[in-house]
């Protein structure tokens, strides 16, 4: 019999809203074509600018209508909350200082929320945050977007079943170079507020990429490490937080790992990759060649795994749109999320309930922001361990 709850989510679009992302703004762009790729959404709301005149002309870009522009995120929460047509999700996509503040907004107005990473600036925003999502008993959905690659979700399947053993070895790295000269002091936007405590919290490397890499390892395996030692560094002058992080990761079952983030490193413009290695076997996943997957079972050839292609399970084929070798990238595994997202928070208003499914939620937020807190703290202590 064919659910006609499940039905009615599959045809109708969530409407949703915006806060951040206007004009020049890299990822609030990603997150609208992310949204709309599955036809699952309607954006029709917007505060994409503190500055009024240009939310107003980064709404009219993108077809949001004058009413519905707003220039304060507390007005767009009020008025949306009170309007029969109001918006069902944010999308928040500012810089991390205002993560916190809108979400707050959002959440008492009873508007489910889908935030940008990290969670929040500090860790007590965070905590508060978590605590918020709990009692509201809203969807909050993080956007670790890397969660969403067909090949993540086929090496989750993978280490579940046991097919690697007992793990033993997590190596993971984020590695990029926009940031091996000094754009921000020269004033470039997106590096300006990266780097700025103010705006970015205690770390920049860490809180824009180390901790994407950091939920990665966490989403694949299962397990989050107990414990950090981290060394954290700034090589280029005058920069006010690290560019580049190293750091060991201690897990309680007596796996240990490394993690690597680095934005001055020459010739790397966008390199994430996850290794995993157990008693069994070992697989490798690079972001770069999203498609293909190693697996490689002790004292055997190494078994080269493509999306859609024969060996794999339902993991990898529930989230693809193509046939193997016709490719998706990052664009297709960031609007797996948004898909997944958008499903949960339509079983909440419907009264099914929002568990189930992939999405990273509030506690994945919390724990990125721990991980950020542990991994700061044990660099200032000499790369001491540290507990999250």
């Amino acid at each position: 019999m064919v659910d006609a709850r499940s039905d009615a989510r599959a045809t109708r679009r969530l409407r949703i809203g915006m806060v951040g992302g206007g004009r020049d703004a890299f990822i609030g762009a990603v997150h609208r074509m992310a949204a709309r790729l599955d036809d699952r959404t309607e954006l029709v709301a917007g505060a994409l600018s503190s500055d009024p005149e240009r939310a107003r002309l980064s709404a009219a870009d993108i077809g949001i209508g004058a009413d519905r522009a707003y220039s304060s995120f507390a007005e767009m929460a009020e008025r949306e909350a009170g309007r029969p047509d109001g918006i069902e999700a944010v999308i928040i996509v500012t810089p991390n200082h205002l993560h916190a503040p809108v979400a707050k907004a959002f959440l008492a107005a009873g508007i489910d929320v889908i935030c940008d990473k990290p969670l929040s600036a500090t860790l007590a925003e965070a905590e508060e945050l978590a605590a918020l999502a709990r009692a509201s008993g809203l969807v909050f959905a993080v956007t670790f977007n890397n969660t969403g690659y067909a090949m993540v979700r086929e090496a989750r399947a993978m280490v579940a079943a046991g097919q690697l053993g007992t793990l033993r070895v997590v190596r993971v790295e984020y590695i990029q170079d926009w940031l091996t000269q000094p754009i921000d002091a020269d004033g470039q936007k997106q590096a300006e507020w990266r780097t700025d405590p103010e705006r970015a919290g205690r770390s920049a490397c860490l809180a824009d990429i180390g901790v994407h890499a950091f939920n990665l390892a966490q989403f694949v395996t299962g397990m989050a490490p107990e414990a950090v030692a981290a060394d954290l560094t700034t090589f280029v002058p005058g920069r006010r937080l690290d560019d580049n992080a190293h750091v060991l990761l201690r897990y309680a079952d007596g796996a240990r790992g490394v993690l690597i983030a680095s934005q001055v490193s020459p010739g790397s413009g966008n390199r994430l990759a996850l290794k995993l290695y157990g008693d069994k076997a070992g697989l490798e996943w690079l972001g770069h060649e999203p498609e293909i997957m190693r697996f490689t079972p002790f004292g055997e050839p190494t078994r080269i795994l493509v999306r859609g292609g024969p060996g794999l399970g339902p993991a990898s084929a529930d989230v693809s749109r193509m046939p193997s070798e016709h490719l998706e990238g990052y664009i297709e595994g960031f609007a797996n999320l948004y898909r997944d997202a958008v499903d949960a928070i339509l079983r909440r208003r419907s009264g099914e309930g929002a568990s189930g499914g992939h999405v990273p939620s509030v506690e994945d937020g919390l724990l990125g922001m721990r991980f950020i807190e542990a991994a700061v703290n044990s660099s200032l202590a000499g790369s001491a361990w540290t507990r999250l």
